[in-house]
């Protein structure tokens, strides 16, 4: 099974795909950014968003997507930006079929790190542990990516086991 796990953002989202082998033991697949720091305008923006998400999913034809719900920041303008990210992800993964689940930043680091209050380097050296990489995955936006994947597969792991 394949997973695209996605940290939404206006300028930079971060791409993390997992696959679980047969073990249900998940294995780096593929991450990288979305960068539209170069696009002017939010509209453009958004645009090249869902034209490159688009094309990661026609690439990699994850089976399911897994996306962080949005935390309200102290900063409503950021907090705009990513909801209208948050809403062209969603509407590009509800384009080419597939089901999203949402997870809150808690969950994503509780099931990550054990811990729903670990800090960002705790969670970043978790993903590079549990995916056995050399290093830990960068930009922050892809190893937050591949948090929100591993939260997943974590999650129908679990799901398997009660069933």
């Amino acid at each position: 099974m394949l997973i695209l796990g996605i940290d939404p953002g206006l300028t930079r989202t971060g791409i993390g795909l997992i696959s679980l082998n047969q073990r249900n033991e998940p294995e780096l697949v593929h991450y990288e950014v979305i960068d539209s720091t170069a696009v002017s305008s939010t509209s453009s923006r958004l645009i090249f968003l869902y034209d490159q998400l688009s094309t990661v999913i026609e690439t990699y034809q994850p089976h399911e997507a897994a996306m962080e719900k949005l935390f309200f920041q102290r900063n409503i303008t950021t907090a705009m930006s990513v909801s209208e990210a948050r809403g062209v992800a969603t509407f590009c993964l509800a384009h080419h079929k597939l089901s999203l689940s949402e997870y809150t930043p808690n969950e994503v680091k509780q099931s990550v790190s054990g811990n729903g209050r670990a800090d960002k380097k705790q969670v970043q050296l978790m993903v590079k542990m549990l995916l056995d990489l050399s290093e830990i995955p960068q930009p922050d936006d892809a190893a937050d990516a591949l948090a929100v994947a591993l939260c997943h597969a974590s999650h129908l792991n679990l799901r398997r086991l009660m069933e």
